[in-house]
């Protein structure tokens, strides 16, 4: 093997056991800190709240880091352009499906809704398929779904992902089968598309794309951890303040209305994946149940109010309201399913 080559895998293989040992350390540290050296007391509300925080925190933001490497490494075999060439010509249904799946694993944030948009809409992709990948991309977001598989588990990652990608699928074909190209901006079928100026097909190098996951660990991380240590710090507050049955109470299963209301809640408000694992954490250990929960999870990423008004640029009114209104119905079956069957 040659020596930078071996250099680079020995380089790793250290990194890999540096990030293990931190990682199974966090809990003993983050205890030590609040109740050691802060002295508080191990049974009261504020020492609950900041072992919540300093466990937590440090263990998020690592486990981002690990995942934003190894997706930004993924995408680098995906360009939006070839994303297109593939939806292209696809018929509804199987098109619907690829799109979701598709969704996942590309490039994709709300500042990138409206070109993706219209270069998929111009060149051939239906209006469904679209949808369907538009909706998918920041519903089933990887950094979420294995971040559940670390804080809970490969079945509640796998619900989450499941219902996610069942959601896109079903409501980019219905949107599809109502024929709604009426109500896209006029422009938008007007506008031609072709390649990215510089974009190429042509295989990277293995160096290559591990500077594709290290520059988005630099992009992502360095965007998103102010709203992770937010959603800790929420989620500690939750963890530390709240009672028990209070949570149980207005989010428990015995609460028709906790789905709805999970919904309207998170509509409006503003976070990314990261951000919201930590509250869900919260809420899930404070009784909360678990449809009422990922319903509330996936409005606040599924329906981000910065998407739709991004998206009013290339959509009217109508078309946004079925959009929202199709994709809340779906979220409200995933509640109310999950937490009649659960």
């Amino acid at each position: 093997m040659p020596v930078p080559r071996l250099r680079s895998l020995l380089l790793a293989l250290l990194g890999v056991s540096a990030w293990w040992l931190v990682y199974r350390s966090l809990e003993p540290l983050g205890r030590w800190l609040a109740f050691r050296l802060l002295g508080l007391a191990p049974g009261s509300r504020l020492g609950a709240a900041v072992a919540f925080f300093a466990y937590e925190a440090p263990k998020v933001l690592l486990l981002l880091v690990v995942v934003v490497f190894g997706v930004g490494v993924v995408r680098s075999f995906f360009t939006p352009e070839r994303t297109r060439a593939v939806l292209a010509g696809r018929r509804e249904s199987v098109g619907n499906v690829l799109a979701a799946l598709l969704g996942v694993v590309t490039p994709f944030c709300s500042c990138s809704a409206v070109p993706l948009f219209i270069g998929f809409v111009t060149t051939g992709v239906p209006l469904g398929v679209t949808f369907s990948f538009l909706i998918s991309a920041p519903m089933v977001n990887e950094i979420a779904l294995v971040l559940l598989f670390g804080l809970f588990g490969w079945k509640v990652a796998a619900l989450y992902a499941g219902t996610g990608l069942i959601i896109a699928t079903v409501a980019g074909w219905i949107i599809g089968r109502l024929k709604l190209e009426r109500w896209v901006e006029p422009w938008v079928y007007a506008t031609a598309t072709g390649p990215a100026a510089g974009g190429s097909d042509a295989p990277l190098a293995w160096g290559d794309r591990f500077e594709f996951g290290r520059e988005a660990v630099k992009d992502i991380v360095g965007r998103v951890w102010p709203f992770v240590l937010a959603g800790i710090a929420v989620g500690a507050a939750i963890h530390g303040y709240v009672p028990q049955d209070f949570m149980a109470s207005i989010m428990g299963k015995g609460a028709w209305w906790s789905v709805p209301l999970a919904v309207l809640i998170g509509v409006p408000m503003y976070s990314n994946a990261a951000g919201i694992i930590p509250i869900v954490q919260a809420l899930l250990e404070k009784g909360a149940a678990l449809g009422t929960v990922l319903a509330f999870m996936m409005s606040v990423i599924g329906l981000s109010l910065p998407e739709t008004i991004i998206l009013r640029k290339v959509l009217t009114l109508p078309l946004i309201a079925t959009f929202v209104g199709v994709v809340a119905a779906g979220i409200l079956v995933v509640g109310y399913v999950f937490n009649i069957v659960l």
